[in-house]
């Protein structure tokens, strides 16, 4: 049977339309919220996990930076969460499209840029131009500065898509590898079944610490300019 590699990356539709939207919105839905004065285990650990690591994010930011501790905290929960439902078989993983990084890479560094050159314009253009440049090196150095500026949310979405997609292909590749073996030799199944089941394990290291990765770095893109 052939099998197109790159079928778990199309953007599923139901009845011609498109699914993502609903994809998207379901994550959400995962996270167990308590309506009583005394919560159970699961929300206690929820609660200091993310307590955990907004402390860790927001150590380095003023007052100013503070301000988007709910929305980093929601970003690295939702895209964990993308992250872990699509290890799930026959599902399918948003953040495997560029298109959907990049729309949450760009308007968050345009705000934290936004912000910096709102709030200290000085500190911000002093960053295209380091002290003590040659006067020859200003021009070229300036388009420099200006290019690894633009090119951070890139950046940030290129990173995120690569590592969730090369996980997933390998998954395939390693699983449709077992499919194959278990017909042919069963000791090889069974040795290429055990690299399947550690592959797996790290990829959910991977989904978590990708989330973590992406959410950080918009931080200090957004320490950098409060």
């Amino acid at each position: 049977m052939n099998e197109n590699l790159f079928a778990s990356f199309i953007a599923p539709t139901i009845l011609g339309l498109p699914a993502a939207v609903l994809i998207i919105l379901f994550p959400p839905l995962l996270i167990p919220t308590s309506k009583y004065l005394i919560n159970n285990r699961l929300i206690t650990t929820q609660q200091w996990l993310i307590k955990l690591t907004s402390k860790q994010m927001m150590a380095m930011h003023n007052t100013k930076g503070r301000t988007w501790s709910l929305m980093l905290v929601s970003l690295i929960i939702f895209i964990a969460t993308t992250n872990l439902l699509g290890l799930l078989p026959h599902s399918f993983t948003p953040t495997t499209q560029l298109s959907m990084n990049l729309a949450m890479a760009i308007p968050l560094w345009a705000g934290a840029v936004i912000m910096g050159f709102r709030s200290k314009i000085k500190n911000a253009l002093a960053h295209f131009l380091p002290q003590g440049t040659p006067t020859p090196l200003i021009p070229m150095l300036v388009i420099i500065e200006t290019i690894s500026l633009l090119i951070q949310p890139m950046a940030l979405a290129v990173r995120l898509t690569a590592n969730i997609t090369a996980g997933h292909l390998l998954m395939h590749l390693i699983g449709s590898a077992t499919l194959a073996m278990s017909t042919i030799n069963l000791p090889s199944t069974l040795i290429i079944f055990t690299i399947l089941i550690l592959l797996t394990i790290m990829e959910i290291a991977v989904a978590l610490i990708q989330a973590y990765v992406f959410t950080l770095l918009v931080s200090l893109y957004l320490h950098d300019n409060t």
